[in-house]
């Protein structure tokens, strides 16, 4: 059976504007009938792939999302010495392998090593693309058919295997998305503020150099993470590495979600945050969002001394217990002889940095089955 891995963090950011919408104000979804901030998948996907953690942990193993790579090549034969015509007409076949080409235009004369949309190579593409360009440098002559047979069913590449690909012309290149990612919310009522901003000229002395508007929002976001660990390693392919592979690109994953913030006007606000409370669930079930925990907005509560963060904490883990009683409950008898629904948990590991309690750690390596 497959077995999937549940992720639901809780993370505070300060005031920021890490994903914009079309205005240059940080997104927002309604949710509970009232209003709150969020950042996409897209946007948070983008950041966990190319931060240092996952870079790192998955080094040759993250491929290249781009619709440059026909000019990489071009700008490659031509250092190796081809002709600028011969390097184009050589580069447009290859690029041209991953996508339909851009239409050419008199004013930018490398529109057509343009692919019209995004594609992402893997790490053994790429390196296939440029041994083919040294190979036609060297023999000085056009790729033939046979050499254009570059996309690879099988690879290595973490990040595809996670977030899957698709190239239109190519369907049977495509790959499916082994993880799920929920755009992160806030567990509470928000509200898009703007800042009004000026800079001054060192040299002028009188009023401002510049005047502006910035939008911003500061909140307690709930971010949802599934995993389907089967489909990873099948993704990945049929060797032994695969299953290894698979492990650190869990690893990684789960730490860069912890730990890594979208970049967007980070040197603005410098709203960095890891995040303070993270549940991780592993089993066979039908996966499930924890979301309806927050439909109705979170409030701190004054009275008990309890604060955001805790009352946060308290509705997930409640919604959980009473999703899991209705869902996979045991009916038991109490102590005073009535019958009671008694919850069934998942395995699960957790931690909470209000408390102290659970390890980072120990989480990362119970993903992976490298802690009982």
């Amino acid at each position: 059976m497959t077995t999937f891995l549940q992720l639901h963090l809780l993370t505070s950011y300060p005031p920021a504007c890490l994903n914009r919408d079309d205005l240059n104000r940080p997104k927002t979804a309604m949710l509970g009938g009232v209003p709150r901030l969020r950042i996409s998948s897209q946007s948070l996907k983008r950041a966990w792939r190319m931060s240092e953690e996952f870079q790192s942990a998955l080094k040759d193993h993250v491929g290249t999302r781009t619709k440059l790579m026909g000019f990489q090549i071009y700008e490659h034969l031509r250092g190796k010495g081809i002709a600028e015509q011969a390097s184009k007409d050589w580069a447009k076949a290859i690029a041209g392998r991953f996508g339909k080409l851009k239409a050419a235009k008199q004013d930018k004369p490398h529109n057509d090593l343009e692919i019209e949309q995004l594609a992402h190579f893997s790490p053994e593409e790429t390196s296939g693309i440029f041994s083919l360009a040294d190979i036609l440098a060297e023999s000085g002559r056009a790729p033939t058919e046979a050499e254009l047979n570059l996309l690879r069913e099988e690879h290595k590449a973490a990040d595809i295997a996670l977030f899957g690909r698709m190239l239109a012309d190519t369907p049977k290149y495509n790959t499916e998305a082994t993880c799920q990612v929920a755009h992160a919310v806030t567990v509470h009522r928000a509200a898009v503020e703007d800042d009004f901003f000026t800079a001054v000229d060192d040299l002028n002395k009188r009023g401002s150099a510049h005047m502006g508007e910035q939008g911003f929002g500061a909140g307690l976001f709930y971010l949802y993470v599934c995993i389907d660990c089967n489909s990873l390693k099948d993704n990945l392919g049929s060797d032994e590495k695969a299953g290894k592979l698979a492990n650190q690109a869990v690893k990684a994953l789960i730490e860069s979600a912890a730990k890594v913030a979208p970049t967007g006007k980070q040197n603005s606000f410098a709203s960095r945050a890891y995040s303070f409370y993270g549940l991780l669930e592993k089993g066979s079930r039908q996966p499930r969002s924890l979301s309806l925990a927050f439909v109705k907005p979170v409030k701190a509560s004054h009275e008990d001394g309890n604060g955001m963060l805790v009352d946060a904490i308290n509705a997930l883990e409640t919604m959980r217990n009473n999703m899991d009683k209705v869902y996979h409950g045991k009916e038991e008898t109490g102590e005073d002889g009535k019958k009671i629904r008694v919850p069934d948990f998942l395995p699960s590991r957790a931690f909470n940095a209000v408390t102290g309690e659970g390890s980072f750690e120990g989480l990362l390596k119970w993903a992976v089955g490298e802690e009982a």
